[in-house]
């Protein structure tokens, strides 16, 4: 049988973004900026993905780790050779945040697929954060 030029290539039906995210989002629960704040007092691992231009405008939320997305996979995996000291296990709670919550999810979905079954990230991301009165500091 005959396999097709984007069969063979690992293409299947693209989707568009938002289905993307939607399919995505649908694999876990996503928690508000209050919620995340209770689950860092209790120890989660706030990661801020957002890249240096936003962190220096806007801020950072203090105790958060900062690690840019480009390098969050190789920071955040238990077994990797380049993990940042909190990555202690894939049992680890980890709230991803972006500027607005949407490259969070998509950072959620690669965590995940490497094992880290409790990572999560903040709806509405940074931006809600600070909407909602949260610390942040210059």
């Amino acid at each position: 049988m005959a396999v097709s030029d984007a069969e063979d290539q690992g293409h299947q039906n693209p989707v568009g973004i938002d289905e993307l995210l939607d399919r995505v989002r649908a694999g876990y629960e996503r928690i508000g900026p209050e919620e995340a704040a209770a689950e860092a007092a209790e120890g989660a691992l706030l990661v801020d993905i957002r890249y240096a231009a936003l962190r220096e405008k806007d801020g950072l939320i203090p105790g958060a780790l900062v690690v840019e997305r480009n390098e969050l996979e190789w920071r955040l995996d238990p077994q990797g050779s380049h993990r940042a000291p909190q990555a202690v296990g894939h049992d680890l709670r980890v709230v991803v945040i972006c500027n607005e919550g949407y490259a969070s999810s998509l950072a959620v979905a690669s965590l995940r697929q490497l094992g880290l079954h409790r990572a999560t990230d903040l709806t509405g991301g940074f931006q809600a954060w600070r909407a909602a009165g949260l610390p942040v500091a210059p």
